[in-house]
């Protein structure tokens, strides 16, 4: 007779890191990652090999304040975890990681969820924020999440542009594609603004997208794109017609192709949103069914 499954139970974590210094999320040989940090933490406090499965693998240089993965852990190793405190092992996890990790890597928060939870196909949908200065008296070189562009923008011209790429496409001009993926994704926001005075974000031009997945590189791809409508060296229906091409072949000035890929420094992950629990399961189903078992990343 086979033995018995080993109770395990599943955590989610929330954390937020810079991306200077990673080669993207994703664990790489003799690379530097998110994941590969992240992972050998978890292994050194549990003592078990340890994986983790992420809501979306940013790209090299692209940061995160809401990132969020999950994990199974077996029920005997969570209860190690406390040691002599009282604390519950959710909590006394996210403690023990504040002392293994490095200063560019935070897990905020872990809780126990339930099995049907899945960090990456449950999610409803994504935001990323792309903040960039335009001109000397918004250059700030405390700010790493932030890129530096040397020609004024127009943010005007770069909404009105913006607006025929929502709603569900085919973003392959946008997208790396990976093989067996598709590239159909619902691009639910995209808009563009200069923050007001004592936002955090003030004098710069930020845009802001949510969709509820990302193909490869469409974030930094949509971007790229508009900035080349605030720089008025595309006319505002250019990213549409780049839209309309559906190929990756590379964009030219006469014609409408791949659009170009903006740097990675400028892009943040904010926020990853869930359903109720009771819809987890329904909605990690549909999305594997749409999506495929192909890994995706956003940015």
């Amino acid at each position: 007779m086979p033995e018995p499954a080993t109770p395990t139970t599943r955590l989610r974590l929330d954390l937020s890191y810079d991306g200077t210094a990673f080669h993207g999320w994703a664990d790489q040989p003799g690379q530097r990652t998110v994941q590969g940090e992240l992972e050998r933490a978890l292994t050194q406090i549990t003592r078990v090999p340890v994986r983790v499965t992420v809501a979306g693998r940013t790209d090299a240089g692209v940061h995160a304040r809401g990132q969020v993965c999950h994990l199974d852990l077996p029920d005997a190793v969570l209860a190690t975890i406390p040691g002599r405190s009282d604390r519950a092992p959710a909590e006394a996890l996210v403690t023990r990681l504040e002392g293994v990790l490095p200063d560019d890597l935070v897990v905020h928060l872990a809780r126990e969820v339930s099995d049907e939870f899945d960090a990456r196909f449950g999610a409803l949908w994504r935001r990323y924020r792309y903040r960039i200065s335009d001109g000397p008296t918004a250059h700030d070189p405390l700010r790493r999440d932030v890129l530096r562009h040397r020609r004024p923008l127009d943010v005007a011209a770069m909404a009105r542009a913006s607006a025929p790429l929502l709603g569900e496409h085919d973003f392959l001009s946008f997208c790396r594609p990976r093989v067996g993926a598709t590239t159909v994704r619902e691009l639910r926001e995209l808009t563009w603004e200069r923050p007001g005075e004592g936002r955090a974000d003030e004098g710069l031009v930020v845009a802001t997208v949510v969709a509820d997945a990302f193909c490869h590189h469409m974030v930094r791809s949509l971007v790229g794109a508009l900035l080349g409508v605030g720089e008025g060296r595309r006319p505002e229906s250019w990213p549409a017609e780049v839209l309309a091409a559906r190929t990756r072949e590379s964009a030219t000035r006469d014609s409408a192709g791949a659009a170009p890929l903006c740097p990675p420094q400028g892009l943040t992950l904010e926020h990853v949103a869930y359903p109720p629990d009771e819809e987890l399961a329904a909605r990690a189903h549909l999305a594997r069914a749409r999506r495929g078992p192909v890994r995706s990343s956003t940015s």
